[in-house]
């Protein structure tokens, strides 16, 4: 049995937590307050990305910290440049802004498409979005999500979005025939909140295209599935496409809170000084937690070993679960990956909790594990030992009329 929840009278009830205090972590386990170890199979979702305590990664951030933490942005910080370049060099594109999360990321992504079609003469420009969207939680970015339960009580949201099903290139030709105030196409290269849904290479491809005849921006919400997650810098990157805007956050400073958005050359420039900033954005503590956690995925080959890990681990997983009666797919790309029940299976989280294993319910439905991207062979292993017979016990014991 997990132990009784700490209780927090004085922190709003914002989060619906598994009832374990974490203490401390080393690579890819966490130890609670009372000594339990865990092995972390959600990485702080996507955000961990070397782990937890990293040997190169904490000493940098310790000299950081005796230097500079943070300065404004009324001052240059050369670390600005240095990790601008770093992504630019990665991506293909050409600049970038600095922000804390990927909320801030989106955010600035939607001010630029509305920039975009302000500076073409658009007077109430539209963005193409997604069915099972998620780009966040300001009232900008829950517009642009494709979850109801999320948006609920939130209301009214803005205008300015017209949304689509994934995958399907006809259903963005029909929804946006004749509108000439159509600006922009604003997806995940894989949605995770919605169900770790991955957009296929031939639809990114078409997208890619369809914007390009049309003079819209192609914007791709990498927030979650980026940085080396799938085996790619970037998961759009399998389709062998350039976005115009990238938003990115989570795993690039490894737990220290940074986003960024890089663009190209459409809209590289349209923001000005006084359209947009960030407070915290950029500052010397976060850049260098960046540039240290790309310097050390190169230094360590964590592409290729994610790529190789996260086939392990779908490969396993599908094996022992694809003919279960209650699991309908197993999917993703990399260390991203996601096990679809035919019920909702939130219940989960907790049994895994309890036998050690820590991962996320996201779509109600579908298991979603995001690790550290330091995960080992023996540790892909183990997930799959931990949590197979957790998933085979609930679904035994649940069924699909009464779950």
């Amino acid at each position: 049995m997990l132990p009784a929840a700490p209780v927090q009278a004085h922190v709003m009830n914002t989060y619906g937590r598994v009832p374990i205090e974490l203490s401390h972590g080393q690579g890819c386990r966490v130890w609670d307050v009372h000594g339990k170890v865990y092995l972390d199979a959600l990485g702080g979702i996507a955000v961990n990305t070397l782990g937890h305590a990293h040997p190169k990664l904490v000493p940098a951030l310790q000299a950081q910290i005796g230097r500079l933490m943070h300065i404004s942005n009324y001052y240059y910080h050369a670390a600005a440049e240095e990790l601008a370049q770093l992504l630019v060099q990665r991506s293909g594109l050409s600049n970038v802004f600095f922000c804390s999360s990927g909320l801030e990321a989106n955010e600035a992504a939607l001010k630029l498409a509305r920039k975009f079609g302000h500076d073409k003469g658009i007077a109430r420009p539209e963005i193409v979005v997604y069915e099972k969207a998620f780009h966040g939680r300001s009232i900008a970015t829950l517009s642009a999500t494709g979850n109801p339960k999320v948006q609920a009580g939130f209301e009214p949201l803005l205008e300015g979005f017209i949304r689509v099903p994934l995958n399907d290139i006809e259903a963005i030709r029909r929804a946006t025939v004749g509108n000439p105030n159509v600006v922009a196409v604003f997806l995940e290269a894989i949605q995770g909140e919605g169900g770790v849904n991955p957009a296929s290479a031939d639809y990114l491809q078409q997208v890619r295209a369809l914007c390009d005849t049309h003079d819209w921006l192609l914007m791709i919400d990498e927030v979650q599935c980026g940085m080396g997650r799938t085996g790619k810098w970037f998961a759009h990157q399998w389709a062998g496409i350039l976005p115009d805007v990238m938003p990115l956050a989570k795993g690039l400073g490894s737990g220290v809170p940074i986003g960024a958005v890089v663009a190209g050359p459409k809209a590289a420039q349209l923001f000005q000084p006084g359209n947009h900033g960030s407070t915290f954005g950029g500052n010397p503590l976060a850049l260098r937690a960046g540039i240290e956690t790309i310097r050390i995925m190169e230094e360590d080959g964590l592409l290729e070993h994610a790529a190789q890990v996260g086939l392990q681990l779908q490969t396993l997983l599908s094996t022992q679960l694809l003919r279960v009666p209650g699991v309908r797919e197993v999917r993703g790309k990399g260390l991203m990956i996601g096990i679809e029940l035919d019920r909702p299976c939130a219940a989960l989280v907790n049994r895994c909790a309890e036998a050690g294993l820590l991962i996320s319910v996201t779509a109600d439905r579908v298991i979603r594990l995001v690790p550290p991207l330091i995960l080992t062979a023996a540790e892909a292993d183990e997930i799959v030992a931990l949590l197979v017979p957790q998933i085979k016990a609930f679904l035994a014991e649940t069924p699909a009329a009464a779950a």
